[in-house]
């Protein structure tokens, strides 16, 4: 079986289908993608870029699709070249959204085409206006309704699609439910297993003394993940467990929603807004894979918050762990976790609930561990890799071999 993969960032979602996929011999596993940098064995990296970036008079509603296009061409021409060098894919798996699936059946029509589709843009009922003092104005409309443009396209021309969580799905319209199954990327719940009695101990921080450890983690630190709140809330934290200490992990900058003028970022406007005890609070930057499972086999309580958007993998992995997961009580983290009974859920707008329930987690360690036990068994049951790539790789068969 001859597969390409399409993603601009190498491998995303497609690391553990690729890596499997790869392992037989009778396969042969090509990737196109931007990044240059990381490297997987038995794949074969092709490279694509865009031949400018979208004209600053483009409109500005235009301006993604443009980006899109783009894109598009230079994944064309990349097909092109795989062909004169004789790869004809039997199927090509994609990433919507960003264009480099766009013109695929122009360049393979004789090719079926899985695209995995991670979110379609609603100005109702989803992240935009969630926040109420954030008003969604006719223009957020609008652009927000011309910024599917490309994703429509590739909903119309693919032969099958694809969504991790039913709520993702949802956004979609309806007219192409029946071309999208859901199937979560999955969690390889052998790496991440509970360690009973774990203590944190990092390069740069030791907390192999402390008892009481919350933790947060998220790619960026922005409004979309509940950062500023989680931020407030630790103020309450402090004030009623004076030896909590609390771990950040990721980076200081905005992944998803609008940036801060003046190049502020969101870190630096909660610390000034916020007096906390510094000395009990620890960022700790982006971190390696087995690091970052050091922080979530040593947590006693994993704050996650989001508006109503994409689901985290880090969620689904702290839960995988065993961790006590203090969820926002917003789709699709409702999706995942049932309040009190594998998690606990908590308003996003609310950061002195966030701290009442630390509160109950640390005041109630009998009631949690059933909770964190059920958290782990309902990964086992329904977000385990062994689980679901089998189902991966069943769809993608059974999408070239309905295409003969």
């Amino acid at each position: 079986m001859r597969v390409l993969f399409l993603h601009n960032n190498f491998p995303a979602q497609y690391r553990n289908l690729a890596l499997a996929l790869a392992k037989n011999p009778k396969n042969q596993v090509v990737f196109g993608t931007k990044n240059k940098e990381t490297n997987l064995p038995g794949i074969k990296k092709v490279f694509y870029e865009a031949a400018r970036n979208p004209h600053p008079t483009t409109h500005h509603y235009v301006q993604p699709l443009e980006s899109a296009v783009l894109h598009g061409q230079a994944v064309y021409k990349m097909l092109e070249q795989l062909k004169s060098q004789g790869f004809i894919p039997d199927i090509v798996c994609g990433h919507s959204g960003w264009g480099p699936t766009l013109f695929v059946k122009d360049a393979l029509p004789q090719t079926p085409v899985l695209t995995y589709f991670e979110w379609f843009y609603n100005s109702q009922g989803a992240d935009v206006g969630f926040d109420p003092k954030e008003a969604v104005t006719a223009d957020d409309a609008a652009r927000i309704r011309v910024s599917n443009a490309s994703i429509l396209t590739d909903l119309y021309s693919c032969d099958r699609g694809l969504s991790p969580t039913q709520w993702q799905k949802s956004q979609f319209p309806k007219e192409f439910h029946d071309k999208i199954s859901v199937i979560h990327d999955g969690v390889d719940t052998e790496y991440f297993q509970p360690q009973p009695g774990a203590k944190l101990v990092l390069p740069e921080l030791d907390l192999s003394g402390v008892e009481e450890i919350v933790t947060y983690v998220g790619r960026g630190m922005e409004p979309y993940r509940g950062f500023p709140q989680f931020i407030e809330s630790i103020a309450y934290i402090q004030e009623r467990r004076p030896n909590c200490h609390v771990v950040i992990v990721g980076s200081d900058r905005i992944c998803y929603g609008k940036s801060l003028p003046k190049g502020q970022t969101y870190k630096e406007l909660m610390l000034a807004k916020v007096p906390l005890d510094m000395s009990r609070v620890h960022f700790t930057g982006s971190l390696p894979y087995k690091q970052y499972l050091q922080v979530i086999q040593a947590s006693s309580v994993h704050i996650y918050l989001t508006v109503p958007f994409v689901l985290s993998w880090s969620m689904i992995e702290a839960m995988s762990t065993g961790c006590l997961v203090l969820g926002s009580n917003t789709a699709p983290v409702t999706e995942v976790i049932e309040d009190g009974k594998n998690g606990l859920l908590v308003d996003f707008f609310s950061p002195q609930e966030i701290a009442n329930r630390v509160d109950e987690v640390f005041n109630h360690p009998e009631i949690m561990k059933e909770i964190r036990a059920n958290a782990r068994q309902t990964v086992l049951e329904k977000y385990a890799l062994a689980n679901l790539l089998p189902k991966h790789i069943e769809l993608l068969t059974e999408t070239i071999n309905r295409f003969k």
